[in-house]
This record gives C-alpha cells, sequence and structure tokens, in this order.
C-alpha cells in the first residue's frame, strides 16, 4: 500500500475533522496500524492521534486488535488499530447501480470490498416507475444482506448529467429522466437512510483513487464505455465535478476513422462507435447475434465466435483511439477503462493499449492504461464508493449523520 498523502495541518474549527480523515485514510492504506506509525505517517503529533483514534473507535469505524500485541516486549505495548470490517462487525454501506437495461444492488465494508450482490433487470419497466422498483428491490436486498449490522447510507451511481450536491440527476436521456431528484426519492423509501448519488464515471474514478492504484492519486482519467459513455478526471485525489457538475461527456469525443452516425448528425463520435448499444446493433446486423444485447456478444467470443470477436477488438481499438485524444490533451498518470470485454479477457485491454499508445503524442507506455481495480465488480463498488468518499473525508460529520 501507499503512504497517506501528508496534507498540511488545520487550525481552527476544521482542524479535528481534517486530523481525523488524515487518521482514517492512513489506517486504510496500513491498518493493523500502531498509533505511533500512524503519526510518523500522517504527520500527526502522537497526542492528536490517539485523540482521533478515541473518537473513530466511538464512533465504529476503527477497532483495536490487542490481540495482535506481541506477548512480550519493552516498554508501553503499542496497540494496532485496523478499519472495523470482518465478519465480527463494522458499518457496511450499500450501493446501487443503475444502467440503463438493469440495476446492480451491493453491500460493501469501509475498504471497499464487495460482501454481497444482486441484479435488478427493467424489462418491462417505464422509466417514470424504475425509481419505485429500484427502491423496493434494494429494500429487499438489504434487509437480507445487512444482517443486523450498522449500515451507514446508500449510493447511487448511472451514466448521464448527474449534480451530486442536489442529489438530482439533471439529464439522463436513454432513461428519459430530467431533474429527477433521485437521492431524495430513494432516501424516503429506504426510511430517511443517507443516500449520495453522482455520476458512475466519476463514481469508479474515486473507488480508484480510495482503493486502487497509487498512480490514481495523482492524476487519472476514467473512461466509461456502457450504453452510455462518459469519463471523470482526477487530480491530486480530486475528482473535478465543473461547473453544475457537468464534467466528463465525452459521448461526442471525436474517433479518428469511424464514420458511425450519430443522433447529433454527424458522424464518428465515440458513443455511436462503440457503446454497448451500438456495438450491439452491429452485431445483430452482421448475424452475430439474434438480439442486441452486448453480452451475448462477449459470450459468442468466449465461446469462439471468430466474428464477435473481431467485432470486439474493432471496438477495442476505436476506445484506444479516443484514450490516445485525452492522454495527449490531459496526460494524467493512469487511464481506467471501464469497459466489458476487456473486463472478463484481458486480450481486449491489449487491443486498447496497443491503438492509445500508436495513435498518442505522449504516452509511450502501454501500462498506464489499466482496468478498475475492483475488476467485473466495478460498478456495485463504485456505487458503494459514492457513501464512502465523503465519509473518508469528513469521517465525523458523516457518520453522525
Amino acid at each position: 500500500m501507499t503512504a497517506a498523502p501528508h496534507l498540511a495541518r488545520a487550525t481552527g474549527d476544521g482542524r479535528r475533522e481534517t486530523n481525523a480523515a488524515m487518521v482514517l485514510r492512513t489506517v486504510l492504506d496500513h491498518g493493523p496500524v500502531a498509533r505511533r506509525a500512524i503519526a510518523e505517517r500522517s504527520g500527526l503529533s502522537p497526542a492528536a492521534v490517539s485523540r482521533q483514534c478515541t473518537d473513530l473507535v466511538r464512533l465504529g469505524l476503527v477497532r483495536e486488535l490487542p490481540e495482535l500485541v506481541a506477548s512480550k516486549g519493552v516498554g508501553r505495548p503499542q496497540i494496532p488499530v485496523d478499519l472495523h470490517t470482518g465478519e465480527g462487525g463494522g458499518p457496511l454501506v450499500g450501493g446501487v447501480h443503475i444502467g440503463v437495461p438493469g440495476s446492480t444492488f451491493g453491500l460493501l465494508d469501509l475498504r471497499g470490498r464487495l460482501l454481497d450482490r444482486r441484479s435488478l433487470p427493467h424489462d418491462d419497466i417505464a422509466p417514470a416507475d424504475l425509481p419505485v422498483r429500484i427502491v423496493q428491490g434494494l429494500r429487499a436486498f438489504l434487509g437480507e444482506a445487512v444482517r443486523g449490522r450498522r449500515l451507514l447510507g446508500v449510493g447511487a451511481a448511472l451514466g448521464g448529467w448527474v449534480d451530486p450536491a442536489a442529489g438530482t440527476v439533471v439529464r439522463h436521456e436513454r432513461l428519459g429522466w430530467a431533474q429527477r431528484p433521485l437521492a431524495a426519492e430513494i432516501s424516503r423509501g429506504l426510511g430517511g437512510l443517507d443516500v449520495r448519488v453522482d455520476n458512475h464515471a466519476r463514481a469508479v474514478a474515486q473507488s480508484e483513487i480510495l482503493f486502487g492504484r497509487p498512480a490514481a492519486r495523482r492524476s487519472l482519467v476514467h473512461i466509461f464505455i456502457g450504453n452510455v459513455v462518459d469519463a471523470a478526471l482526477g487530480i491530486a485525489g480530486v475528482v473535478h465535478q465543473g461547473p453544475g457538475s457537468g464534467a466528463g461527456d465525452v459521448a461526442h469525443l471525436p474517433v479518428p476513422d469511424s464514420t458511425a452516425v450519430c443522433s447529433c448528425g454527424r458522424s464518428g463520435c465515440l458513443e455511436a462507435t462503440a457503446s454497448n448499444t451500438a456495438v450491439a446493433h452491429t452485431a445483430v446486423r452482421r448475424g452475430i447475434v439474434p438480439e442486441p444485447d452486448v453480452f451475448l456478444v462477449v459470450d459468442a467470443a468466449a465461446a469462439g465466435d471468430r466474428r464477435a470477436d473481431r467485432l470486439l477488438r474493432e471496438r477495442a481499438r476505436a476506445v484506444g483511439r479516443a484514450t490516445a485524444l485525452l492522454l495527449d490533451v490531459l496526460n494524467p498518470d493512469l487511464v481506467v477503462v471501464t469497459e466489458h470485454s476487456s473486463l472478463v479477457n484481458p486480450e481486449y485491454l491489449e487491443e486498447i493499449r496497443g491503438a492509445a499508445v500508436d495513435h498518442s503524442h505522449v504516452c509511450g507506455d502501454p501500462e498506464r492504461i489499466v482496468s478498475p481495480h475492483a475488476g467485473t465488480a466495478v460498478l456495485p463498488v463504485a456505487a458503494g464508493t459514492v457513501l464512502l468518499n465523503p465519509l473518508f473525508r469528513s469521517p465525523l460529520a458523516t457518520s453522525l449523520r
């Protein structure tokens, strides 16, 4: 694991909260860890670390592990502390990723580990009725999965333009939603539980910063390729929102050599070229699958269908060319690509990497382009991170909500 970032010490009213966040992040990175080591890594005084650990233990976010103390030693024993996780207890968070064909529910611990999951197909559910059905399914899932443990809240992630500060889906064209107060709707359905919402590309980016590779904390670009195509930018551990939280719309980013016609009236846009919807319809036209479902295409390729494999490699190269454009403009330490075929078969990730490096003017290292750390669990983990991120930034305030 990497060392916790050495943040400047806060003063005044915000000092206690900032120090608690530094301690909690250090425990996330290095736990189980003794208080003395936390002080050394965070730059806080031993007395400040002791106070914050006491608060975090009292709130149930951190636990002491006296069983790890050596039986013989000189001086006062240093009792390690760690995040309160495991079968013995500890708080949990729920997550729901709302996609176009279906939603995925997840239950996470404080380390972002997926403990349970369930799917809810959206077949025959009208967009206006979808929030109610999601709440019903989520309530049933949590009732069975939580099993008496403390639930801190629920994070929800979805595509389109989402304003996390307002808890509103500003625009999601594929679901027909506009100015939808999704956080409030879900919270009411769950009895007032704390609910946070965000765009899924930003949620994955934040998940990488919290739980993923060290380079993600310096700078990253995340590209999400699903039925919706969007992106997110993170710098120094913060995911960029932009005015009105509108950052990340790359659906109409031009893909060199693509002639796919887009609904915007132009050709060669990334979403029209590489989205799940576009690839699935191409697969039907080519006679690869009987119905437009990208997962059927991935299954066909895995079963040895060369036409399906060729189509997925075409998509991977298109994603790679778009990645090259973002690399040249932003030059991040890391590019994270969420795209289903490359999650289940690393050969498609290699196609993305190859096209990106071939077309980029600044990146010659394919290892800078990676899949999400959570693998095929990326979406429910990212959704739960929508709730975990504010917890790690403000543990005292968030955990008392």
